[in-house]
C-alpha cells in the first residue's frame, strides 16, 4: 500500500510539473539532453549518421538451447516449459530438434490462449536426469516502416480487447490514464498520440543496467523511477497507448548476434502498436535509450536521433521472436500462478516457480552460432 501511494504521489508530481521535464526526481541532466524535447523532430536521419541503422536485410544462425534440471531436490515433480520459436512474417524457423537424454521420458509442443507455442516437459521427483537439449536454425529479416494511410479507420475493440486491457504490473487506472492524457492532449491521430508517447519515453526515461533481466514490467513503478530496461521501459508504452485506446503489445524474445558466443543472457522485449488501416507497428525505445547510454550519447545529438526515427516503425533484423502478453496461464497449466511474461524459459519444482532470471541456479545455458 505504501508503495502504491508513493508512486501515486510521484505521478501527480509528474502532472503538475509538466510531462516532459525530466528532473523532476532529482535526476542530473546536461543542458543538451534538456533540449532534447525540443530538437527531436520527424525530419529524416541525417546522412552522416545513416550507417548507424544499416542494418542487412536479413540475419540468420543457430540456437542450442540447453537445460539441466537434474540438481533440484524434488518430493514429487519438475516441471519445465520453454518458449517455442515458430515461423512467421520476420522470421523463418528450421531443423527443429528437441532431444531429452532419457528416451523414457516425453515431451510435448504446446500452445496457450494466446498462441504462444512452448515444449512441456515433466520429471518425476526420482528421476535424476533431467536434461533436454532445444536447437534450431533461424533466418530474421529485418522489419522496415510500412507506409500509413491517409485515414485512420475504426478498430473492433472486441477484436482487440486482449490488447486494450491492463495487466497486473500495467494496470489501465486513472493514473495511467491521466498519464497518457496529459501527454497526448494536443493529438488527435492514433499515429500522433503515439508518436507522443514515444517521444516522452524517450526524453524522460533512461536505461538502467542495474536492473535484472530486462526487468519486471512494473509500469507505474518505472513511470516513477523513469528508468528500467526493455521490459521495464515497453510496459511504460503498453500502458500508456493502451490508456488512449490504442491496441499494444509486448513481442518477447532473445537477441542473434554477428558471432558465435554466449547468449544466455540475451533476452530482449520490443513492442509493437495497432495502427489502423495498416497493421502492427514495432517501435524499440527501450533500444534507443540502451545505445544513449552504451554510446554515451547526448539525447539531442545527430546519432541519438538517427536511433531514435529508425525504432520507430523499423527494427534490426539482430533478434528472434518468441512470445506474446502478460499473467500467462501455460499449456498445461502452471502451479505457482501466473506468469508474468515468457520470454525466459519457466519451471517448477514441487509447485514452485524457479527464478527465471539466475540461469545457473535455474539450469540452462543458450549458445549462438553465425549461419555457414
Amino acid at each position: 500500500m505504501k508503495k502504491k501511494l508513493m508512486t501515486s504521489i510521484l505521478i501527480a508530481s509528474l502532472l503538475m510539473t509538466g510531462v516532459s521535464n525530466p528532473l523532476i526526481y532529482g535526476q542530473e541532466e546536461s543542458s543538451n539532453e534538456a533540449e532534447s524535447s525540443q530538437e527531436i523532430s520527424n525530419e529524416s536521419t541525417d546522412s552522416d549518421t545513416a550507417s548507424l541503422v544499416d542494418f542487412p536485410e536479413e540475419h540468420s544462425g543457430h540456437f542450442v538451447q540447453e537445460f539441466d534440471l537434474s540438481h533440484h531436490e524434488a518430493k514429487d515433480k519438475v516441471r519445465l516449459w520453454i518458449p517455442y520459436a515458430e515461423s512467421n512474417d520476420y522470421q523463418e524457423i528450421s531443423n527443429v530438434k528437441i532431444e531429452v537424454s532419457d528416451e523414457s521420458v516425453e515431451y510435448q509442443v504446446t500452445e496457450d490462449e494466446l498462441g504462444n507455442k512452448m515444449i512441456y516437459v515433466e520429471w518425476p521427483a526420482d528421476q535424476k536426469d533431467r536434461k533436454l537439449t532445444y536447437s534450431f536454425d533461424v533466418t530474421r529479416k529485418r522489419v522496415d516502416k510500412p507506409e500509413f494511410k491517409e485515414e485512420e479507420e475504426a478498430i473492433d475493440k472486441e477484436e482487440f480487447a486482449q490488447y486494450l486491457t491492463g495487466s497486473k504490473l500495467v494496470p489501465i487506472g486513472d493514473e495511467m490514464k491521466e498519464l497518457s492524457d496529459e501527454i497526448s492532449k494536443d493529438d488527435a491521430t492514433v499515429e500522433d498520440k503515439v508518436r507522443a508517447i514515444y517521444k516522452w519515453i524517450f526524453d524522460n526515461m533512461v536505461r538502467n543496467d542495474d536492473v535484472i533481466g530486462c526487468g519486471t514490467g512494473d509500469a507505474l513503478d518505472s513511470i516513477a523511477s523513469l528508468d528500467g530496461k526493455c521490459t521495464d521501459i515497453h510496459s511504460v508504452f503498453i500502458g500508456l497507448a493502451r490508456a488512449q485506446g490504442i491496441p499494444s503489445r509486448e513481442v518477447f524474445g532473445v537477441r542473434m548476434k554477428d558471432e558465435d558466443g554466449d547468449v544466455t543472457g540475451s533476452q530482449h522485449c520490443w513492442a509493437e502498436y495497432y495502427q489502423p488501416g495498416t497493421g502492427w507497428v514495432a517501435i524499440d525505445v527501450a533500444d534507443v535509450l540502451k545505445m544513449v547510454l552504451n554510446k554515451e550519447l547526448d539525447k539531442s545529438s545527430p546519432e541519438a536521433k538517427t536511433y531514435y526515427d529508425y525504432y520507430y516503425g523499423n527494427l534490426d533484423p539482430m533478434r528472434v521472436a518468441f512470445s506474446t502478453g502478460r499473467d500467462l496461464t501455460l499449456n498445461p497449466e502452471q502451479e505457482a500462478g501466473p506468469v508474468n511474461q515468457f520470454g525466459y524459459p519457466y519451471a517448477e519444482v514441487d509447485g514452485q516457480a524457479l527464478d527465471c532470471y539466475q540461469a545457473e541456479d535455474f539450469g540452462y545455458h543458450f549458445d549462438y552460432q553465425l549461419a555457414e
